[in-house]
């Protein structure tokens, strides 16, 4: 078994840990709110660090699941950050969603220091996370992912190693222009059938078999008819996921008109005081007859 040290104990990153001290390893869990790796601790056991620096100290693999590329760079490279704490031929593994750019950074930043670095964004969400079914897209070296991958086992589906470094990042990119489109049609054609007052059940049991069923239809649409939408992955993350795919296809030269039409629609939905909501809440923003 490893000793493996998680930082970030969230909603997502939480679950992940607890599949791996239910797997046998050795944990130590680090919070930036200190109550959170407590918690944690309290309730599946496991070592609280004070730091980042502290929770890497000694350990085989160290996994990050934070917020934003300044949290992670902070994490990492920062004052008290995991990486100059790392032993030489650890692994590191981030799951958070961040732009391939800090991907790219932290993978020439490891292997300077000798590490094995991953970027590992995850598709599945909170029930994912508890659930263990986590589908994880990875970029790195192929013995990076080679050493990482036994590890990720514990919480996921699904592991796909990409390409190289920030590969993983731009494929949950890739992942959330085409779920942007998806409910944006989603949401419209709902509109549409509750405007014809047709009955929703049979549209639903009509289309969902053919051409038309998605994920999102066979999930969202009877809870997208009922105006609920308290069902995980929120509005404000994704606008956050859609503004790193904007930027890196103003980098890339990629045209995704649809993905920045339904960023500023999300806007809309912020403004509407759904920024917590659900995916699903885009839907809000069309006019009830």
């Amino acid at each position: 078994m490893a000793r493996i040290s998680f930082i970030g104990i969230g909603i997502m990153g939480g679950p992940m840990a607890r599949h791996l001290k239910a797997a046998g390893h050795e944990m130590t869990v680090y919070n930036r709110s200190r109550s959170k790796s407590d918690a944690w601790a309290a309730a599946h056991g496991g070592t609280v660090a004070s730091t980042p620096a502290e929770a890497a100290t000694g350990a085989d693999v160290v996994i990050a699941c934070v917020g934003t590329d300044d949290d992670l760079a902070s994490v990492t490279l920062g004052r008290d950050g995991a990486f100059a704490a790392m032993a030489k031929g650890a692994v590191f593994i981030d799951h958070t969603t961040v732009s391939a750019r800090i991907a790219r950074q932290l993978a020439v930043e490891a292997k300077s220091r000798g590490l094995h670095c991953i970027d590992a964004p995850v598709s599945g969400g909170q029930a994912g996370a508890e659930n263990g079914t986590l589908s994880i897209m990875c970029g790195g070296s192929a013995e990076a992912f080679a050493a990482g991958e036994p590890i990720m086992q514990a919480y996921a589906k699904r592991i796909v190693h990409v390409g190289g470094a920030g590969a993983g990042q731009t494929t949950k990119m890739v992942n959330q222009i085409a779920i942007a489109g998806v409910l944006q049609g989603l949401s419209e054609a709902l509109h549409f059938a509750q405007c014809a007052e047709v009955d929703l059940d049979k549209v639903f049991e009509a289309i969902s078999g053919g051409a038309a069923q998605s994920w999102q239809m066979d999930n969202r649409w009877q809870t997208m008819a009922k105006g609920e939408f308290d069902f995980g992955f929120a509005v404000d993350w994704m606008r956050k996921d859609l503004g790193l795919a904007l930027d890196e296809a103003r980098a890339n030269g990629a045209s995704i008109p649809c993905a920045a039409q339904v960023d500023q629609y999300y806007s809309d939905v912020q403004y509407m005081g759904g920024g917590r909501q659900d995916t699903s809440a885009l839907v809000r923003r069309l006019p009830k007859r």
